[in-house]
């Protein structure tokens, strides 16, 4: 039976792997950003624009009535002055979507045929900068949220020579690595982000970030949480010196070991190494994951998109930027 021509091909689970035309990826595009396709001007927001006709206009130019300016889909997102393909982007965004426990630059490099390293490293940076959820106050962790700390960074506590210059690292707290702290609903979404200390103050800056202050807190016994939870609703904790791991009430932190058992075989097993640098575009690329976990490939792909307006990254902010300042001083 010979090959068909559709632009969608099932996969064994009946998810939808795109492949599309540069016209077809620019129009799926701009379905997505603007309502029913019809072109919104990127500069003054004026929706009076119209799409420009003739042999010299390149493909999706269009021009604003109002503000008199030229602007296409891609100006003001991720896509914003971009060499590649748009087919290429909505591959990239849909593996990148898709792979549980992520794909490296590498990887992505192969399968799409890109023709540097860098080139690929920087598509799935800016693709990582559009996937990071905003804190917003409709947005907040609700319910029974659940706060753990992981320490991510090579190890060396099992190796018979360590390197010279470095030491054998300790493992758990008080050791050398980056700490990830990570506050996440029961059963429910996450947020994650490396911090320089694992303190009250710390610990309650992020907290007040993202968490709703009528939420009950669920951690471990840390002597930094009690602290750390002023001004929530409620405080339960899991002696998990006691080998405890569901207190007498019911509650329990293994929605937040679940998510580190994910980022944790994502470092090892995908990127097998992530500096510092660059470690919280990580943690937003697995709390997007995790958030829309439940959702098709497809659906996950398209929220994707969604999310790359208003997202522009050029290279050297992922070259120079640091994670929040107001949490790592």
């Amino acid at each position: 039976m010979g090959r068909t021509n559709k632009a969608h091909f099932p996969t064994q689970k009946g998810q939808s792997v795109i492949n599309l035309s540069e016209d077809e990826a620019r129009a799926y595009i701009e379905r997505l950003l603007w309502v029913d396709g019809k072109p919104v001007c990127r500069r003054c927001g004026s929706v009076n624009a119209y799409r420009m006709q003739g042999a010299t206009c390149r493909p999706g130019l269009c021009r604003c009535r109002d503000c008199k300016k030229q602007f296409t889909v891609t100006v003001g997102t991720i896509f914003e002055d971009t060499h590649l393909p748009l087919t290429t982007w909505v591959k990239a965004i849909h593996l990148m979507t898709s792979a549980k426990k992520g794909v490296s630059a590498l990887q992505l490099q192969r399968n799409l045929g890109l023709g540097s390293y860098k080139t690929a490293w920087f598509l799935c940076h800016r693709i990582r900068h559009a996937m990071k959820c905003e804190p917003a106050a409709g947005l907040l962790l609700k319910g029974a949220v659940q706060c753990d700390e992981t320490y991510v960074g090579a190890d060396r506590t099992k190796v018979h020579h360590v390197p010279k210059g470095e030491k054998r690292r300790k493992r758990g707290r008080g050791t050398d690595k980056t700490a990830v702290f990570l506050v996440v609903e029961t059963d429910g979404r996450a947020r994650s982000q490396p911090v320089a200390r694992v303190d009250g103050n710390t610990l309650r800056e992020v907290m007040q970030k993202h968490i709703d202050p009528s939420s009950t807190i669920v951690t471990d016994e840390m002597a930094s949480y009690p602290k750390a939870v002023k001004g929530f609703a409620a405080h339960e904790t899991v002696n998990h010196r006691a080998e405890e791991y569901v207190n007498e009430r019911g509650f329990t932190t293994n929605t937040a070991e679940s998510y580190f058992a994910l980022l944790k075989r994502g470092i090892i097993g995908a990127f097998h190494h992530v500096s510092p640098t660059h470690l919280h575009r990580y943690c937003d690329e697995f709390s997007f994951r995790w958030d829309h976990r439940k959702a098709r490939d497809a659906e996950r792909r398209e929220t994707a998109i969604k999310q790359t307006e208003g997202k522009r990254l050029v290279f050297k902010m992922p070259i120079g930027d640091k994670p929040d300042q107001s949490i790592t001083k």
